[in-house]
C-alpha cells in the first residue's frame, strides 16, 4: 500500500516508470530493478505513472521487494479522476498564457523539439494557465474551436473537443508531480511518452541533467496501439461514420506522442538505446545524433550458466516463449507453429511463461485456439498471475500448449530446448540473453534487436561468432515451424552449434557488469554537474544538424597515464 512506500526528500537519481515498475513484472521493470540493485552506491527514487490503479478490473499490486537503496517511491494515475475539485464556472482565461499554448501547437507541426520557453517554467501550469482555465475558460473554448475549424471541420465537434481535453489533461497532472518531487541530482526515464516528458520538465525546472534510455521506440509502439485501438467510440452509428473521422482522432494521439518524443530528445543530455537499429530510428525521428549512444542490456551470465547442468542430453522438445500474453507478442502465431511442428514431432510442447493479467480476453482466445487445434484439453485458471496448477502438475499435463504465468526462469530454461519470440514489436529482449546464458538457442521474429542478438550485430567479431538461433518474418507460423524442426533434429548438429555460439556471444558482449559499469560512469559524471555543464562535457559541439564527421562512441573508462620517468621508489 502507498503508506508503506519509502519516502525521502533527496535521492541521487529519480527514475520515471510509465506503467512498469513496481506493478508489472519483466521487461523495463526488470531493467529498473537490475539498475538499482547493481548500483548500490547510488540512492534512487521511482515515480510511477499509470492510467488507473486497476488492470482488468483488479487493483494492481506491487510485484517486487524494494532494494535498500530505493529511498523514494510515489505513484500517480493520469486518468483516474479530475485533478481539481472546482465546479465548472465562467472564466475568461489568460490571453498571454494561451498565446504560449498556441505557440506550443505550432511547434508540434514542425520538427523543432524545444519546449516553448514559457512552458519550460513550472509556474506556467499553476499561474499563467491553471488547469481550471484550460477546462472552463472562454480562451480555452476559443482555442479548441479555432483548432477544430482549421484542422478537422468534417468530424463531429464533440469528439474533437473531448480528444483535445484528454490529450492535454495529463500535462497539468505531470506538472503537479514535478512540482512536488523530492530533490534529485539526475533524472532518468526509460522511455519518451509521459515518463520522458516528466524527465524533461523536471530537468527544465531544476536545471539538472536528464538521461533518456529507450528500450523500445515509444512512438512506434504507441502508433501500433492507437492504430489498432477500438476504445475511441462515437455516438454516431458506425454505418454513418466517414473513415476519416475515426482515423483523424487516432492521428491526433499519434502526433501528440510523436512530438512529445521530440521534446524529450531535445532536452536529454544522453539519448541511449539498446541496439544500433533503435539508434537509427531515434535519429530518423529527430534525436540529435551527437547525443545518441548505445548501452546494451546485460545479464548475470554466471548465475544462469549454472542451470546448464540441469538440462537433459538431448533436451526434451520443449519450446518456451517467455513474455506477456498480449497481442503484441503474437502468441497465436506461436500456437499455430506448434501445431505444424506436432505433425513431425509428436512429443513437442509449447510453454508460454509470462503475465496473464494484462489482457484476460486475449489469454482466453489463445487457450481456445489451442483447444480447437487439439493442442490443449481444457482452459487453465490463474491466480496472482500464475497458473493454479503447480509446476510439476503442468509439466506432467498431456497438453502440448501450457500457460505457466510468472515463473522462475532458472526452473524453466533448463527444461527448454529452444526459446522463441513471435512478437510484432520488441526493443532488446532481455529474455533472449538470459536464454543464451542458460545455453538455450532462440528462434525469433525480425523485430527490435532480435536479429542482432541471434546473428551478431555489434561488430564484425560479433558476426564471426555465428548464429545463435534463427530469425523469421512476423506472423509466419510455417517459417517458425521449419526452424523449430531444424533445431530439434539434434543429430544434424544445428542445436549444438547454436548453443555454443549463444554462450560465446553473451559471455563476450552482454555480461551484466559491463552494462552496470556504463551507467555507473554516466551517473558519476553527471552527479556534480548542471544540465548545461554536462551538455558541454558530454559533447561540446551539440550539433543541430548531421555531424560533419562520423560519430565515434567515447567510452568513459579511466585512462592510465604512463611515463618514461624512472620511479624513484622502485628497487
Amino acid at each position: 500500500m502507498a503508506e508503506n512506500f519509502p519516502t525521502s526528500e533527496y535521492v541521487d537519481i529519480m527514475l520515471f516508470s510509465e506503467g512498469t515498475y513496481p506493478y508489472i513484472k519483466g521487461g523495463v521493470s526488470s531493467w529498473i530493478l537490475q539498475l538499482m540493485k547493481g548500483l548500490p552506491d547510488f540512492t534512487f527514487g521511482v515515480c510511477f505513472i499509470g492510467a488507473t490503479p486497476y488492470l482488468n478490473g483488479k487493483k494492481m499490486e506491487v510485484c517486487y521487494e524494494f532494494p535498500p537503496n530505493l529511498k523514494h517511491l510515489e505513484v500517480h494515475y493520469l486518468f483516474e479522476k479530475e485533478t481539481t475539485q472546482t465546479s465548472p464556472s465562467k472564466r475568461k482565461g489568460n490571453k498571454e498564457g494561451f498565446k504560449a499554448i498556441r505557440k506550443l501547437h505550432r511547434s508540434l507541426t514542425t520538427q523543432r523539439g524545444q519546449l516553448p520557453e514559457m512552458l519550460q517554467n513550472i509556474d506556467f501550469y499553476f499561474q499563467d494557465v491553471p488547469f481550471e482555465d484550460f477546462l472552463y475558460s472562454q480562451e480555452a473554448w476559443d482555442f479548441i474551436n479555432e483548432l477544430y475549424m482549421k484542422n478537422a471541420p468534417d468530424i463531429p465537434f464533440i469528439d474533437y473537443f473531448w480528444t483535445v481535453r484528454n490529450i492535454h489533461k495529463p500535462i497539468w497532472i505531470l506538472a503537479q508531480i514535478v512540482k512536488n518531487l523530492p530533490s534529485a541530482k539526475i533524472f532518468h526515464a526509460p522511455s519518451t511518452g509521459y515518463a520522458g516528458f516528466l524527465g524533461a520538465l523536471s530537468s527544465y525546472t531544476t536545471k539538472r541533467p536528464f538521461i533518456l534510455t529507450e528500450h523500445g521506440i515509444y512512438t512506434r509502439e504507441r502508433k501500433i496501439d492507437m492504430l489498432s485501438a477500438d476504445w475511441i467510440e462515437y455516438k454516431k452509428p458506425s454505418l454513418l461514420q466517414q473513415p476519416e473521422e475515426y482515423n483523424y482522432i487516432k492521428k491526433m494521439w499519434v502526433d501528440f506522442f510523436d512530438k512529445i518524443g521530440l521534446f524529450c530528445y531535445y532536452r536529454a543530455n544522453h539519448i541511449l538505446s539498446l541496439y544500433r537499429g533503435a539508434q537509427k530510428i531515434q535519429i530518423a525521428l529527430g534525436a540529435p545524433e551527437a547525443r545518441c549512444d548505445i548501452i546494451p542490456n546485460g545479464v548475470d551470465v554466471e548465475r544462469l550458466m549454472r542451470t546448464i547442468a540441469l538440462r537433459e542430453d538431448p533436451p526434451k522438445p520443449i519450446i518456451t516463449l517467455i513474455g506477456r500474453v498480449v497481442p503484441i507478442k503474437d502468441i497465436k502465431t506461436f500456437i499455430r507453429a506448434i501445431k505444424i511442428v506436432s505433425q513431425q514431432i509428436p512429443a513437442i510442447e509449447g510453454w508460454i511463461v509470462g503475465a496473464v493479467d494484462e489482457d484476460v480476453e486475449y489469454v482466453r482466445e489463445c487457450q481456445q485456439m489451442a483447444i480447437s487445434l487439439d493442442l490443449k484439453f481444457n482452459l487453465q485458471t490463474f491466480e496472482n498471475n500464475k497458473a493454479t496448477q503447480s509446476f510439476e502438475e503442468l509439466q506432467n499435463n498431456p497438453d502440448k500448449i501450457k500457460f505457466f504465468g510468472h515463473s522462475d526462469i532458472t526452473t524453466i530454461l533448463p527444461k527448454s530446448a529452444l526459446q522463441t519470440l513471435t512478437s510484432i514489436s520488441e526493443g532488446m529482449p532481455l529474455v533472449i540473453l538470459e536464454g543464451f546464458a542458460a545455453g538455450v538457442p532462440c528462434v525469433a521474429t525480425d523485430v527490435g534487436s532480435c536479429r542482432d542478438l541471434i546473428e551478431g550485430g555489434l561488430n564484425e567479431d560479433d558476426k564471426r561468432i555465428g548464429l545463435a538461433g534463427a530469425v523469421t518474418g512476423i506472423a509466419n507460423p510455417e517459417a517458425l515451424a521449419n526452424e523449430y524442426i531444424r533445431f530439434l533434429s539434434f543429430e544434424n548438429g544445428a542445436w549444438q552449434q547454436a548453443q555454443k555460439n549463444a554462450l560465446t556471444r553473451v559471455q563476450r558482449y552482454y555480461e551484466q557488469d559491463m552494462f552496470l559499469q556504463e551507467y555507473r560512469d554516466i551517473y558519476n559524471e553527471a552527479l556534480p554537474l548542471s544540465w548545461s555543464e554536462l551538455k558541454k562535457k558530454v559533447f561540446a559541439y551539440y550539433a543541430p544538424n548531421k555531424l560533419p564527421y562520423p560519430k565515434i562512441k567515447i567510452k568513459r573508462f579511466t585512462i592510465t597515464k604512463y611515463t618514461t620517468t624512472p620511479n624513484r621508489g622502485s628497487a
